[in-house]
């Protein structure tokens, strides 16, 4: 057979792919192969659909509501949204100002790649969620990071935010609560940022997925609530997959200046086209649905945050921040190893997947995910502790 010779476009060649879907994959692999495997690496609730989206889904579908739907999303669904940021977020957007995509994922991707031209910046605090940087490659920006630590609670500081704005500053992405960090900004510090953006002229991306996932006594800030002209300059991200355990139905949304979002839904005009019809059903249901289901899933969250926390204290070599949110405890390995080193030991050698956090812009750092039951969590955190302490008698 003839060498195949072509040539892949230069944005999509500088594309790293995503750590934690090969982790997860190769998990999943080993898992196949009859080993036993304690999964620390996913990123999704392990709970069920609930039973209702479900069975909204099903009528959906016996209705013969299976044909396409407008770009952004039924009329419906995005009343829906409207609804939900009206109530949930003291956010007035019509529905006309929402575009439904396949996942929050695509809305993220959507953004950027309307709003960042080339070579223009986005700002990213690190440690990030891996898909950021990525996305803004895709779009021929550049990403330039702020570099937080354990010492700021892992969240910038409106001085540092204005000290890294030039001229060419496009985009401020947020991330609150944090993947990886679960770290939670304060309506205070979200205030003085969004000053800083609205002086300069910055666009906020706030990307509010794991809003219901919070485990301390503290109201959720949308940054866009704050008045507005932060309001005119956020394109607030959300989506169904973590509040409701439906990762796998692919429903995000986006809203924010119509005038933006009309070109977002340009955009989607030739991509994906509509999110599948029947998901959109689902997801109106979901969020017509009462918040107690939503809340038994967080507070099992919480207790399963505690009993990781816990059973991870007395691990020589290692610290975190008890986290806020979102499901991940994101701990400081440095003094042990290279993370990346660790990741795939820990897999090989004790059967627990976790991901390293040089994908995060965090070289020593692990993200390990509490997205599972505390059985499982017991025994993850038992072998990690067992393969710590022979890799420090061992002087590797």
């Amino acid at each position: 057979m003839a060498t195949l010779t072509f040539s892949v476009n230069r944005r999509i060649k500088e594309i790293v792919g995503s750590t934690t879907l090969a982790i997860t994959a190769k998990a999943n692999e080993l898992k196949a192969q009859g080993h036993d495997v304690v999964n620390f690496a996913a990123g999704e609730p392990d709970f069920d659909t609930p039973a209702p989206i479900k069975a909204a889904a099903v009528k959906a579908i016996e209705k013969g509501l299976t044909k396409y739907t407008p770009t952004a999303g039924t009329q419906q669904l995005r009343e829906a949204i409207a609804a939900k940021f009206k109530k949930d977020n003291h956010l007035d957007y019509k529905p006309s100002q929402v575009v439904v995509s396949c996942g929050a994922k695509h809305s993220l991707f959507n953004i950027i790649q309307v709003l960042a031209d080339e070579g223009e910046e986005v700002l990213i605090p690190s440690p990030y969620w891996v898909s950021y940087p990525e996305m803004v490659k895709a779009a021929g920006a550049v990403a330039k990071f702020l570099a937080t630590s354990a010492k700021t609670d892992f969240k910038i500081t409106a001085a540092q935010l204005r000290a890294a704005i030039t001229p060419r500053t496009k985009i401020l992405v947020l991330n609150s609560p944090s993947n990886p960090t679960g770290m939670v900004y304060t309506r205070q510090e979200l205030e003085a940022i969004a000053e800083v953006c609205v002086k300069n002229h910055i666009f906020v991306v706030s990307d509010e997925i794991y809003e219901k996932l919070i485990y301390e006594d503290q109201a959720y800030t949308s940054i866009a609530a704050l008045g507005q002209d932060i309001y005119d300059l956020t394109l607030t991200v959300n989506g169904v997959s973590k509040a409701y355990a439906m990762t796998g139905w692919r429903i995000g949304y986006a809203a924010g200046r119509e005038e933006i979002i009309e070109y977002i839904k340009k955009f989607q005009d030739h991509s994906t086209s509509n999110p599948a019809s029947i998901s959109q059903a689902a997801a109106v249901q979901a969020l017509q649905e009462p918040e107690d289901g939503a809340r038994a899933m967080c507070a099992e969250f919480k207790k399963r945050r505690d009993l990781m926390v816990v059973s991870l204290a007395d691990v020589p070599g290692i610290s975190y921040l008890k986290p806020q949110g979102a499901f991940y405890l994101f701990c400081d390995f440095s003094k042990v190893g290279a993370s990346e080193t660790i990741a795939r030991q820990v897999l090989e050698e004790v059967k627990v997947a976790v991901i390293p956090g040089d994908s995060f812009g965090a070289p020593g750092y692990i993200r390990m995910s509490f997205a599972t039951s505390q059985e499982r969590i017991q025994e993850g955190t038992k072998r990690i502790k067992e393969w710590v302490r022979r890799h420090a008698a061992a002087g590797r």
